[in-house]
Formats: structure tokens, C-alpha cells, sequence
């Protein structure tokens, strides 16, 4: 047992041997008591050996291999993560636990530069992995763990390099407002004030820059926070647009977002305008565009007209893009005049630039030549554009003859039978409408069959139609 206490010395620090020392007996059986008794009992010349002679031993004496009773080293330790106040590191169960089962593990630290170990904490923990907090920012620490049984602590498992604490570092990121992703627009006079956030570990450094230079200071501040960085200018003016860069760095990395401001004010008016010409009702106007369009595009020109009587501006065109116009049903005997705006986002410019001259509308003689009337002789000769048509009758029954003829003058309807004229003959009645001639028969019988003639006349000549009417007789039985 002395050889084996010796052994691992090295290992351990004379604290951890005295506090070993200290747990053995209230954990292990009543039979090996004897066992942690002899080894306080060497323990007690060890201050007196001399410091140089202790490496010498187990180069003159062979260590006696470690008990089967005590664990062996923990693997893989690893370090899992630093932040700039705690440390975490994990380990993996020993390949032996030992024959008295293992108690749990104990988890050291030495800061660099110092040789004593210090204990995470007071008593074996059953973990395999363990937080160290409360750590100075800045300090380098030695870690290692080792696993214990009532035996005995086994050898430790320790970090190959030691473990700098300090924050982690994030690379830096801006977040630019969807607002902001587009030209950003202001009015002059108006406040810009805007907040950008960004993130990163450590605390990032932010700077900002208006068209690739520093800011004015006494037009634009800047408060940078932690988390984000805002940029604030009083009452904006034209000489405030521009590109405005935000840079963050962090640890030598460095992200950056841009943000394009315009600021903008009313347009001035047309520069001028004329009167080009007059005719009828209408008049043509023609204008130069304003010389300050206030820092931003045109959105067109507002045009408007004014009688000379009422003087009442009434609008013509509004946001009209060309420089020329026609503007007409212009009021006869009224005499005008014409201004014209210029318009952007801010509005109308604060004054319109007026014609000079007046455009009269002037009245005209207009007299009225009405065309001749030319009167259409619809005079026709007779024609019949439906002839009669050959019929069948039954005795007894009253039948019509159908026909129609055009004409005009109306013309005279003659009917005949068999060529001879049965004008007032109370059997036959004969109608003429719109141009339809009808002949009834009333009963008529086997003596009135024959032929029909519709005879048309009129000054301009005649016309006439023919047809067989046949009446059978009934049979007979």
C-alpha cells in the first residue's frame, strides 16, 4: 500500500490526498479502515521528504499497478462551451468502475500559472457533464476530472490546452427595417430618425458614413447601443440626400447595410409659357419646364383656364406630361387666359406661371345652306309579285282566290271567268288591301268551275294572273 499511495502523487495534489483521506473512512467498510489508517500514517513523513528527490522515485522504483477497487480515468473529456462567466465540459463513464461501484466524479480546475487544484465542488457528483460558473472574463484554466469510488479517487482525465474564458464570438449582422430597403423619403424640414438593429458577440463597434464620408456632426447624430444603432437629423435638408453606410464590426468582421435618402421639397413653376395659336374653340399652349423640379422626379403639370368675365381658374389637365396642349370647347365671344403648374410627390409648386396674352374666341358667320329636296317618283306600272294559284274546291263550301300585285297609282282590281267580267254578281265578293287581292266564291258548285284572270290597271299599264278552279261533284250511290 505505501508504494501504491506513492504512485499517485503525482497525480493528485497533496489536497485532494488529504481530503480523500478525510471521505475513506465514513464511506468504506469497517474492513478496510486498517487499509485508510496506514496510509495516513505514511502520509505523515511526506512534508519532511525533500522536494528534488520525489521525481527520482519512479525512476529507481517500478509503481505498483493501480487496485482493481479504484475507477479508472473518465473518457473523453470535451469542452462544450465558453461564455464570458462559465465554462462546460463533458465526459464519457471510465472503462472501470471499479469492484466497490463508483460514487461519482470530481471536477478540478487550476488557473494558468498557479499549481493548486481546486475542486468544482464539495463532494463527488454523479454527472458526466458539469458547469463551472462564476469565472473571471479573461482567465485560462487548467480542467480535469476524475472518477471515485469508496477506494479512492482513480487517475484524472485533464484538457490538453487550457480553456480561455471570453465571450463567444458571433459574426456581426444587420437587420435593415423593409422600410428602409427603398429609397427612404422625406420632405425638407421634416425629422429622419432611424433605427437600425444589428447583433454579434462582443458588443459590436458601429460607424456611419453619408456618400463615403463621415457625418456632419452638427447636422446628423448618432447613439449606437448594444443592439442597435439610430441615426437622427433635426430638420432634414436637400444637402441630406444621399447614401448613408452603416458599418458593424466585431473581432475583425464586419457586415454593412446602405440606406438611400431623398429629401425633396416643391417644384418651381414652368420657367414659361406662350400662346401659340387660336381657332374655333380650341387653343394651342406650349411651356419650358420649371428649373428646380424640388430633388425628385416630375409627376406632370396641372393645366387651367379662366374667362376674362368671371376670372374662375377651372382645371383642363392634370398631371400631364408633355409641354404642349390643346385645349379646347372654349365658349364663342369669351376671351381666356391660361396657367400651368408643375407637380412632384410634395404637391403643386406654391405658384403657376400665367399667359400673358388673352385668346379670343371670336364669333363667326354662319349661315345656313339647306341642300334642295329632290322628290322620288315611286310611280310603278302593275306587276303582281304573287300569282293565283290552281285550286280544288268541294261543293258547298265557300273558297278564296289569293293574289297580290305592286303598283302605283293605286291601280283598278278587275276579276273575271273565262275571260268575262263577274263584276256585280252577288255570288263572287271580291277585297283589295295593301296590295293583296282576294276573290270569294259562296257555295260554289260544278258550274263554277273554270278559269279566274285577276286583271291590274293603272295610267301606267296592266297586269293579270290566271288560275283553274275545279269543283268536284259529290259521288252518287
Amino acid at each position: 500500500m505505501m508504494e501504491k499511495t506513492t504512485s499517485e502523487d503525482p497525480a493528485c495534489s497533496p489536497e485532494e490526498t488529504a481530503s480523500e483521506s478525510a471521505k475513506v473512512p465514513t464511506a468504506e467498510p469497517p474492513g478496510e479502515v486498517a487499509v485508510s489508517e496506514s496510509t495516513r500514517e505514511e502520509q505523515v513523513p511526506k512534508p519532511q521528504a525533500p522536494a528534488p528527490q520525489a521525481p527520482a522515485a519512479p525512476t529507481t522504483t517500478k509503481p505498483a499497478p493501480p487496485s482493481e477497487d479504484v475507477p479508472s480515468a473518465p473518457l473523453l473529456l470535451t469542452l462544450e462551451d465558453v461564455s464570458n462567466s462559465s465554462v462546460t465540459v463533458s465526459w464519457e463513464p471510465p472503462e472501470r468502475l471499479g469492484r466497490l461501484g463508483l460514487q461519482g466524479y470530481v471536477l478540478e480546475l487550476c488557473r494558468e500559472g498557479a499549481s493548486e487544484w481546486v475542486p468544482v465542488s464539495a463532494r463527488p457528483m454523479m454527472v458526466t457533464q458539469q458547469t463551472v460558473r462564476n469565472l473571471a472574463l479573461g482567465d485560462k484554466l487548467l480542467l480535469r476530472v476524475s472518477a471515485v469510488s469508496s477506494a479512492g479517487a482513480g487517475p484524472p482525465a485533464m484538457l490538453d490546452q487550457p480553456v480561455h474564458v471570453r465571450e463567444n464570438i458571433e459574426d456581426p449582422k444587420i437587420r435593415v427595417p423593409r422600410h428602409l430597403r427603398q429609397t427612404y423619403i422625406r420632405q425638407v424640414g421634416e425629422t429622419v430618425n432611424l433605427q437600425i438593429p444589428f447583433q454579434g458577440k462582443p458588443k459590436p463597434q458601429a460607424t456611419w458614413t453619408h456618400n463615403g464620408h463621415a457625418l456632419d456632426s452638427q447636422r446628423v447624430s448618432v447613439r449606437t447601443g448594444d443592439q442597435d444603432s439610430i441615426l437622427f437629423i433635426r430638420s432634414a435638408q436637400r444637402s441630406d440626400s444621399g447614401r448613408y453606410e452603416l458599418t458593424v464590426h466585431v473581432e475583425g468582421l464586419e457586415a454593412k447595410a446602405a440606406i438611400d435618402i431623398l429629401v425633396i421639397e416643391k417644384p418651381g413653376p414652368p420657367s414659361s409659357i406662350r400662346l401659340l395659336d387660336v381657332w374655333g374653340c380650341n387653343a394651342a399652349l406650349q411651356w419650358t419646364p420649371p428649373q428646380d423640379t424640388g430633388n425628385t422626379e416630375l409627376l406632370g403639370y396641372t393645366v387651367q383656364k379662366a374667362d376674362k368675365k368671371t376670372g374662375q381658374w377651372f382645371t383642363v389637365l392634370e398631371r400631364y406630361h408633355p409641354t404642349t396642349c390643346t385645349i379646347s370647347d372654349l365658349i364663342i365671344g369669351n376671351s381666356y387666359s391660361f396657367r400651368v403648374f408643375s407637380e412632384n410627390l410634395c404637391g403643386l409648386s406654391a405658384s403657376a406661371t400665367v399667359t400673358k396674352e388673352l385668346a379670343h374666341i371670336q364669333k363667326a358667320d354662319i349661315a345656313a345652306k339647306p341642300k334642295g329636296f329632290v322628290e322620288r317618283d315611286f310611280s310603278e306600272a302593275p306587276s303582281f309579285t304573287q300569282p293565283l294559284a290552281d285550286h280544288t274546291s268541294t261543293p258547298g263550301y265557300s273558297t278564296q282566290l289569293f293574289c297580290s300585285v305592286r303598283a302605283s297609282p293605286k291601280p283598278k282590281i278587275i276579276w273575271m271567268k273565262n275571260k268575262m267580267e263577274i263584276q256585280g254578281n252577288p255570288k263572287y265578293r271580291a277585297l283589295s288591301e295593301q296590295g293583296v287581292c282576294t276573290l270569294e266564291i259562296r257555295k260554289p258548285s260544278p258550274f263554277d268551275s273554270g278559269v279566274y284572270t285577276c286583271k291590274a290597271i293603272n295610267v301606267l299599264g296592266e297586269a293579270s294572273v290566271d288560275c283553274r278552279l275545279e269543283v268536284k261533284a259529290s259521288a252518287t250511290h
